[in-house]
């Protein structure tokens, strides 16, 4: 089965493209049976912030615009209202429906970066946060993703190796060498421990950067032989994205050992057999 449930989706609360109502719309259009807002939460103390986080304005505005469509469209579709929250993000003031923890900036010795803003971006930051040392900038990736939950009190985990968005054109990384798979596992085993659902995350295809959705296949199979908990997601900045690669993701997920997805219905998380 191919799961019609998309939890992770950006609007133009923070830095999406499409209105919350376009979301609904499209969703109702793609036999879509719940969609989850995740609008980025705020985070003061990023430099930048506001060109991809909500403020506490927006936020308010978010939580009662998405509360409308809840009762508009009840009858249609089922809608949720969560976050997404950074590792740096400020404390809630209203408790979500759900949240997704993710890790987008780097900060060490008063700088820091953004992972996925651009290939610049992320090559200026490992040179001038780890002195270009690529091995220093994964292992505190993963150090923190690793982290994620008791930061952020997360029910999935966003983009799990979203250090990896770049690395299909500027190889900056060898992610089959050894010492990548080891910090990478060292992290999963981490969040499996914990029994947080992992997301797999079709962006970076709609987006154009990637082939394949995050994490990696190699993860997947750990995930798999390990028990985990997986949930697929579009993070859709856009409403044409939503059921973004959804179909191949089902398949590679069942050829690296997965057999279940979960979703939410009637507000609760649930597995499905694929």
């Amino acid at each position: 089965m191919i799961p019609r449930c998309n939890l992770h989706t950006h609007t133009t609360f923070c830095d999406g493209k499409s209105t919350a109502t376009e979301m609904v719309v499209s969703a109702i259009q793609l036999g879509c049976t719940t969609l989850g807002f995740s609008g980025h939460a705020p985070a003061s103390e990023l430099a930048g912030q506001e060109l991809w986080c909500m403020d506490p304005n927006t936020l308010q505005a978010y939580w009662n615009e998405i509360g409308r469509l809840k009762q508009a469209y009840r009858d249609s579709i089922e809608i949720l209202c969560g976050v997404e929250m950074d590792y740096y993000s400020d404390p809630l003031p209203v408790k979500p429906e759900y949240i997704i923890g993710s890790v987008h900036q780097i900060k060490k010795n008063g700088m820091e970066f953004a992972i996925d803003l651009a290939p610049e971006e992320l090559s200026r930051g490992i040179q001038l946060l780890f002195d270009g040392d690529v091995w220093s900038f994964v292992k505190r990736y993963y150090e923190m993703v690793s982290e994620i939950v008791s930061k952020t009190k997360c029910d999935i985990v966003g983009h799990f190796d979203l250090l990896t968005k770049y690395n299909e054109y500027s190889r900056y990384l060898d992610e089959s060498d050894p010492r990548y798979i080891s910090l990478a596992y060292e992290a999963l085993d981490s969040l499996l421990e914990q029994d947080t659902l992992i997301e797999i995350n079709t962006g970076a295809i709609s987006r154009g950067w990637k082939k394949a959705p995050y994490p990696a296949p190699f993860i997947l199979k750990r995930i798999a032989q390990k028990n985990g908990r997986v949930i697929l997601n579009s993070d859709a900045h856009h409403a044409q994205a939503l059921l973004c690669h959804f179909a191949e993701s089902v398949e590679l997920a069942r050829t690296c050992g997965i057999r279940e997805l979960w979703v939410v219905q009637n507000g609760q998380f649930a597995p499905i057999s694929i």
